[in-house]
């Protein structure tokens, strides 16, 4: 059975790639659960270089996959990416401000097939994000779910802001990175007491990535207590940074990749798809 391309897709993948490497066909089976939301709960955690290598990984099993990057205060997936940043008043930006504004035109293909962005300007003026509501987040969000197979958001752990709580409430799954800091556990279940109060089912984002793991003696039993799930456990791998700050992917481009983060980002990819 011969599948079909989805419209927003296939144009920018047409407008990207030369026509010989076109490929604009999405998975033939709709993910039921197509909208995952990583938030950091601590410092050192480099979602940055998580998202843009598990993006390029889902890219690789043929799915359509955008990241969006909800910081819209401190946007810098751009860079992980190597895309040219916007505009101001491009990307996001322009998708919140009109309901009626073409998406695919504000959407960047990356250099690597099937990979998109949506992501603000570092250009525009923060008081711009101020009053948009929950509501228009979830709007956008419900656009790119229909547009993409799978849509990756960065989460801003910013509780009174509509980017976190409209985010949080549109993830089908959530998942806290965070590094081995006495304030991990503590932040974790503060945001998800606060999503709860909301109406915001916290049961969703009760899975941890714990990034750039040193092997320092760490008290994980608090996790266990409160029936939090360890997804993955990434070790600090320095050719990652390395990468990232030449405009390189980890998982493509390093020749020397750590062997447990390989192993961790496959069992993170199978959690991603196993909910399916």
């Amino acid at each position: 059975m011969a599948r079909q391309p989805k419209e927003i897709v296939s144009s920018l993948l047409e407008r990207a790639l030369p026509r010989e490497q076109f490929q604009g066909d999405t998975q033939e089976e709709k993910l039921l659960y197509s909208v995952f939301g990583f938030l950091s709960a601590t410092d050192f955690t480099d979602n940055g270089i998580l998202l843009s290598n598990l993006g390029y990984s889902l890219a690789r099993q043929d799915y359509n996959v955008c990241l969006v990057d909800f910081k819209v205060f401190y946007p810098n997936l751009y860079l992980y990416l190597n895309v040219p940043q916007n505009k101001r008043g491009n990307g996001l930006l322009a998708v919140l401000k009109d309901d009626r504004a073409d998406i695919k035109e504000e959407i960047k293909p990356t250099k690597y097939e099937r990979l998109f962005l949506l992501s603000p300007s570092p250009q525009d003026l923060m008081e711009e994000y101020f009053d948009f509501s929950m509501e228009r987040v979830c709007e956008v969000i419900e656009t790119l779910k229909k547009s993409f197979d799978i849509v990756l958001l960065d989460i801003p752990n910013n509780p009174p802001l509509e980017f976190c709580l409209g985010a949080m409430k549109q993830s089908h799954m959530g998942f806290f990175t965070a590094s081995e800091r006495i304030d991990a556990i503590s932040n974790i279940t503060r945001l998800l007491d606060f999503a709860n109060s909301l109406g915001i089912s916290a049961a969703k984002f009760t899975n941890i990535i714990f990034m750039n793991m040193q092997d320092i003696k760490y008290d994980f039993s608090m996790i266990k207590k409160l029936q939090l799930n360890i997804v993955a456990s990434f070790p600090l791998a320095k050719g990652a940074a390395a990468d990232a700050l030449e405009g390189k992917l980890y998982i493509k481009d390093n020749t020397l990749i750590n062997n447990q983060y390989k192993k961790e980002l496959a069992g993170l990819l199978r959690c991603l798809l196993a909910q399916n």
